[in-house]
């Protein structure tokens, strides 16, 4: 049998936090955290600086031990089992491990040794990741010609030599453009519907959004909300209708013939955007439309839309805008 299919069982659990508690000096960096992350899922972990991301990232990696509470890591008890833990783990940090002039394959082959794989096995993997992640046709070009998805890509392969069950990832698109953050995104998605587990730390709240099976919203060293992307929206409040009134002379003038209710309507002026949370949306929307043809009042657009994960973010915790692990 596969040693990936001896895992011992734990609820469906790749990962498990119980009353998790890490002090330094008088300051409680976890509060008596919980988190429970499904095995083959991306699960997202927000929150403003210094809520306790970092920590609990470093505590479920055996880089940090913690003081109390109960962590489980691919069934192991990471204080007790660590070595374990660490045969079934990958982490990827914000910064690229690595050696920028050799080719992407002699990389890949040196974390391969490293691990102690062999030189033909380690030659095998290297060319199996480079396959997976679309480099094969650069694998033999220095990482110093490569572009920055082509790096977090390369860098995300290397993560993955040991074929790890849990795959930690802070911050992994950071600094890339759309293009790379894309290439990214596939290559995560890619690792899940393979069976891996993925534990997402992220400055971009639509990353988590498109990634993340599930998110936990952490503060204060505790997680204080828990759900999936549209639930947590949904605690931001009701949908929202948005116009924007062609003519900014009338934009006080359909303020008052808008069905809105009585002091939820946002106005902004610069923008000429009137937004209102409605109930119904369809219904609010046909409303809406009919009130500006009756005032003669021309939108350059109507839109319905849902809450934010920004929003529901800033809402969760106070209105803290910073998101950082």
């Amino acid at each position: 049998m596969n040693e990936r299919n001896q895992m011992p069982t734990g609820g469906g659990d790749a990962i498990l936090m119980e009353g998790v508690g890490k002090r330094y000096g008088d300051k409680r960096a976890l509060d008596g955290l919980d988190l429970a992350v499904r095995r083959g899922t991306v699960h997202g972990l927000l929150g403003p600086n210094g809520a306790g991301k970092t920590t609990t990232v470093r505590v479920l990696a055996t880089l940090l031990r913690h003081d109390e509470g109960l962590v489980r890591v691919a069934g192991h008890d990471v204080r007790k089992e660590a070595a374990e833990v660490r045969r079934r783990i990958g982490l990827l940090g914000q910064h690229a491990a690595l050696d920028e002039e050799l080719s992407g394959r002699q990389n890949l082959e040196m974390f391969g040794r490293l691990f102690h794989l062999g030189a033909r096995g380690a030659g095998l993997r290297a060319d199996a990741l480079l396959e997976r992640f679309g480099l094969t046709d650069t694998g033999r070009k220095p990482v110093r010609q490569y572009s920055g998805g082509m790096r977090r890509r390369l860098d995300l392969a290397a993560s993955l030599i040991t074929e790890p069950e849990v795959l930690f990832l802070d911050e992994p698109t950071t600094g890339l453009d759309p293009r790379g953050r894309g290439e990214v995104w596939a290559a995560v998605r890619s690792l899940v519907d393979g069976g891996t587990t993925v534990l997402l730390t992220t400055q971009y709240l639509e990353e988590a959004d498109r990634l993340a099976d599930r998110i936990s919203v952490v503060d204060g060293g505790r997680v204080v909300a828990e759900g999936t992307p549209g639930e947590l929206k949904s605690r931001a409040g009701r949908d929202r209708v948005d116009v924007v009134v062609r003519d900014a002379d009338r934009l006080d003038e359909a303020v008052r013939v808008l069905p809105f209710g009585a002091g939820e309507t946002d106005v902004d002026r610069d923008r000429r955007l009137i937004s209102a949370p409605v109930r119904d949306r369809m219904a609010s929307l046909a409303e809406v439309v009919r009130a500006l043809e009756a005032a003669g009042i021309e939108a350059e657009d109507v839109a319905l839309r849902r809450p934010t994960l920004d929003e529901a973010f800033l809402r969760l915790t106070d209105g803290k805008r910073e998101v950082a692990a």
